[in-house]
This record gives C-alpha cells, structure tokens and sequence, in this order.
C-alpha cells in the first residue's frame, strides 16, 4: 500500500517534469547559440543581437517549470515543508521574472514568421495573465489565505507550462506536412494555454473542501496545513 501511495505521489510531479522536458532543452539549445556566437540567421539574429531577455526568460522559465513540479507531490510538501517553503521563496519570483521576460520579448523583438497578430495578442495576454496569477499567489500567502493561494500557483503554473503543451498542439501540423500558416500558428500556440487552463481550473474546482470534525465552520475557513508554495 506505501508503495502503490508513493508511486501515485510521484505521477504528478514526473509528468510534469517531461511536459517540461522539450522546451527546457529547446531552451538550452538556444543558450549555447547565444554563448557560443552562432553564425546570424533570419530565426536567431534578434536572441544574437539583443540576449538579455532571453537568457533571463530561459533560465527563470525552466527552474520554474522543472522545479516547480516538485511542488505538485503532497506526501513531499508534508514531509519536507521546510523545503517546500524555501523553494516557494525562489521558485514564485522565477515565475514572475519569466513572466515579465517573455513580455519583454514580445515588445522588444520583431514578430517571426509565422506569428502574426494573434500569436502577439496571446502572449500579451497570457503573459500578463501568468504574472497577475503569480503576484495573487503571493499576496494570499502572505494573508495566510492558503486555498486561494494554491488556487493562483496552479493557474499561473498552467500558463508557464503552456510551451510543454503547445509541443503536442503543433503535432498534427509537423505531421500532416501541412504549411504551417498564420492562422494554424495562433490555433495551436491558443489551444496550449487553453487546455492547461482548463485542467487547471478542474483541478481547482474538484478538490473537495474538509471540515474537520468539532470545529466551527468559521474555524474550518482558516488555512489548510498543506500549502503548494509558501512565501514564510
């Protein structure tokens, strides 16, 4: 029976993990690029000239994804809160960071082919969603609010995975060989941040609220003993 817990305590944590996998390396790919002086071309030239904001989304982005999964296991956060806390601390500004950075981007860099308007309004829109989720998170932990703090982490973690899923979004087009066109682009960089936001918002919902036994229902309002990221 430990066992069998153990392992469904980990399901979650390592999904999440690979769901971070391709853009992680994806990312480290670029890192070497921009450290090794890569020969300009017409898809890199704006990383090469202007790296900063890059290399701040790449680095926030992947230890918030990575290491944040780890987050989602809750026999670790309650055998190991110290921990799970002190993540918190560094892994709720790294999310922020990569938030703001990816804005950054999208203000600072010429659109690509084939983003067009759309995919521009998306990652305003989605990047600005991320940070506001994240700036929640921390506000409602410091007022000690833990539901509605865990609540804001896993809609903000959502949105930062939406590159994971947007990996399998672009599936049918990579494998079709269809053009991939301005349209098809937004549809499927959309429906990345749509599903997890949807699982997400799921996840949210179905968790049943306890009442411990003997206590009033003012009582039972306050914090939960199991937090996802903790700011103290």
């Amino acid at each position: 029976m430990t066992s069998s817990s153990s392992r469904a305590d980990w399901l979650v944590p390592v999904s999440l993990m690979l769901l971070s996998a391709v853009p992680v390396l994806a990312g480290a790919v670029r890192l070497g690029e921009v450290a090794g002086g890569a020969t300009p071309t017409p898809e890199n030239t704006r990383f090469l000239t202007d790296p900063v904001p890059l290399v701040l989304h790449i680095v926030s982005a992947s230890v918030f994804c990575f290491v944040g999964a780890l987050q989602f296991s809750p026999g670790l956060r309650r055998r190991h809160l110290g921990w799970h806390r002190a993540s918190g601390r560094v892994l709720l500004p790294m999310g922020i960071v990569a938030a703001l950075t990816g804005l950054w981007m999208t203000f600072a860099y010429d659109v690509p082919a084939p983003d067009g308007v759309v995919v521009y309004a998306q990652r305003i829109l989605f990047g600005s969603a991320m940070a506001v989720a994240l700036v929640l998170a921390y506000v409602e932990v410091r007022r000690r609010n833990i539901a509605r703090h865990r609540a804001w982490v896993i809609r903000g973690y959502a949105i930062g995975q939406g590159a994971g899923t947007q990996v399998f979004t672009h599936l049918p087009l990579l494998l079709s060989g269809a053009e991939v066109t301005e349209t098809s682009r937004a549809l499927a960089m959309g429906a990345g941040w749509v599903v997890n936001i949807v699982v997400a918002e799921w996840i949210i919902r179905r968790r049943p609220r306890r009442r411990p036994v003997g206590r009033t229902p003012a009582a039972a309002a306050g914090p939960e003993p199991t937090a996802t990221v903790r700011s103290r």
